[in-house]
């Protein structure tokens, strides 16, 4: 069976994320069900915010002409209150937070910035710039302006906004379908007893709640045995889901079916292997509709390569525009020597503005101990050997830390 040549990461990046070619389907959702889903339109100002002129505090609606006077005042207005009549001369209105400004107004003075007399009156000083606490409808956003852009990612604060528009149902893309195998004879799962001989399925546990993480939905499918004909039998029954992720069954051991299990299938891959450490054996390619990301068997080469790799992937999928991890700069906290001559994915920890390598870097791909360690990647490029103590350098920091 023809083995592809290892690449290098970013080639590998670039050539999974331009699989992707389609959008999803459109549905149209409540917005209190969008949390976490992904604009499927472009959302445009309906309201002007503020809708109208209105007070940014508590305080006294005054003519700016009338700074340094003695006002009485001629009234409260609340929010929700609309007053037309206008200040004769010497007057002043008291206005809360929110209220409607009436047209004649043109500043706003604080209470603690006035002095209160007896009989209604108020002391306005001298020093108050006009507009003060004046806010000025559409100043913050105008009808027709754009709000949102077809493939953003919906949270809280776009929630909030499309609340003040009167805007209760919107368009998203509809959630894309992931499926999840692990391999192995030896593999038992949590619930089930383990002797000496086996090991607990981490690989669907891992990466079905990293996947949970980002707001995917992913069925666990169970475990392929290592048998090549059923293998061939359970990828034929899965190209129902927009995108199937492995774990493990992709080396060159005699036990590892899973390749050629997916290629009977009509896998066609993109590469088989990264020149990375961890995670070399690393497997996406595309069976008819269905993306196929084969992840390594080792539970750390997994997550690491999943979180750099399927997330982006799903992301995209999923019709989302900003699919690519954010970094921070942050300094190393000590030297690093590695091997050159491929991408190194370091662990750590980020605090206070400072790297700190996990474990001194010597932990392998089989571990777990480092993960939950660790809060932060470092992807070194093939041509680093050494990262000197204070080097300003770029990390993803994995989701949930802060």
């Amino acid at each position: 069976m023809k083995k592809l040549t290892s690449m290098p990461l970013k080639e590998a990046q670039k050539l999974a994320l331009d699989i992707i070619t389609n959008k999803p389907l459109k549905q149209w959702v409540s917005i209190s069900d969008s949390l976490n889903r992904v604009l499927a339109q472009d959302i445009v100002c309906l309201k002007d915010l503020p809708a109208f002129n209105n007070s940014a505090l508590d305080g006294y609606a005054i003519k700016h002409s009338d700074c340094g006077k003695k006002l009485h005042i001629r009234e409260t207005i609340f929010a929700g209150d609309s007053v037309e009549t206008k200040l004769k001369k010497d007057e002043c209105f008291k206005i809360m937070t929110g209220a409607k400004i009436p047209k004649d107004v043109d500043t706003i003075v604080a209470f603690e910035d006035a002095t209160l007399l007896e009989d209604g009156f108020v002391q306005i000083p001298k020093n108050i710039k006009k507009g003060n606490a004046f806010r000025v409808r559409g100043e913050e956003i105008a009808t027709g302006e754009t709000l949102f852009k077809e493939g953003m990612l919906i949270n809280s604060s776009v929630l909030a906004m499309l609340a003040s528009q009167g805007i209760s149902q919107i368009q998203v893309y509809k959630k894309i379908t992931i499926g999840i195998f692990s391999t192995g004879n030896e593999l038992k799962e949590p619930w089930e007893s383990a002797n000496d001989d086996q090991i607990y399925n981490v690989n669907s546990t891992s990466l079905v709640a990293l996947l949970k993480e980002f707001s995917f939905e992913a069925d666990y499918c169970g475990v392929i045995p290592d048998n090549l004909e059923q293998s061939k039998l359970y990828f034929s029954k899965m190209k129902k889901y927009d995108l199937l992720v492995t774990t493990g069954g992709i080396s060159m051991g005699e036990a590892d079916f899973v390749e050629e299990a997916l290629l009977h299938n009509g896998l066609k891959a993109l590469f088989h292997g990264i020149n990375i450490k961890p995670g070399r054996p690393t497997m996406i390619g595309k069976m008819q509709d269905t993306i196929v990301a084969s992840m390594p068997g080792n539970p750390l080469a997994a997550y690491v390569n999943a979180f750099l790799l399927l997330i982006p992937l799903a992301k995209k999928l999923q019709g989302n525009k900003e699919y690519k991890h954010a970094t921070l700069k942050a300094k190393m906290a000590e030297e690093l020597k590695l091997k050159a001559n491929r991408t190194n994915l370091v662990l750590g920890s980020f605090m206070e503005g400072k790297f700190y390598v996990t474990g001194n870097n010597r932990y392998g791909s089989g571990m777990i101990t480092p993960m939950v360690q660790s809060n932060a990647l470092f992807v070194i490029p093939e041509d680093r050997d050494f990262i000197p103590q204070d080097e300003e350098i770029s990390l993803i920091i994995f989701k949930g830390i802060f």
